[in-house]
């Protein structure tokens, strides 16, 4: 939560073939996270670029309190009729385990994107899933069939 909310422009930067990446020290452990901005982020940072909140604090985001960010999040999930109780700690491990897992993106960079410093604390947040674990087996069934 903390690393949204003090997002910065300053944390944005572009690379030499013309792609941002968020480039921060993670709040809690100092470790570097680098994070490439994909079209939807993009999208969401342009949106409020030029809102009055977040020009007035220096941030890229309006991101209320952890408390009300979560009450939000709450009400998202029940207009929605899910029962897991979500929160910004649930979307950092939805990110790892179901985003970047689930479509191949190695444990390597999901640690690096999550400001880790080795893969061991990743896997705490990135459970392994049955498809990925199919589609891993698959590939090896494949290889030795050649």
């Amino acid at each position: 939560f903390i690393d949204v909310y003090n997002l910065r422009p300053e944390h944005v930067s572009e690379d030499s073939n013309g792609n941002l990446w968020i480039v921060k020290p993670r709040e809690k452990t100092n470790n570097l996270c680098n994070i490439p901005l994909l079209s939807i982020p993009k999208q969401i940072l342009e949106k409020y670029k030029d809102n009055p909140y977040c020009m007035d604090k220096g941030t890229l985001l309006p991101v209320p309190c952890n408390q009300k960010m979560n009450s939000y999040l709450k009400e998202i999930a029940d207009l929605c009729g899910i029962k897991k109780n979500l929160t910004t700690h649930t979307a950092r491990h939805s990110f790892a385990s179901v985003i970047a897992l689930a479509n191949n993106v190695s444990l390597p960079n999901v640690a690096k994107m999550l400001g880790h410093s080795s893969t061991r604390m990743t896997q705490h947040y990135a459970k392994v899933l049955d498809q990925t674990i199919l589609r891993d087996m698959q590939a090896v069934e494949e290889r030795l069939a050649l």
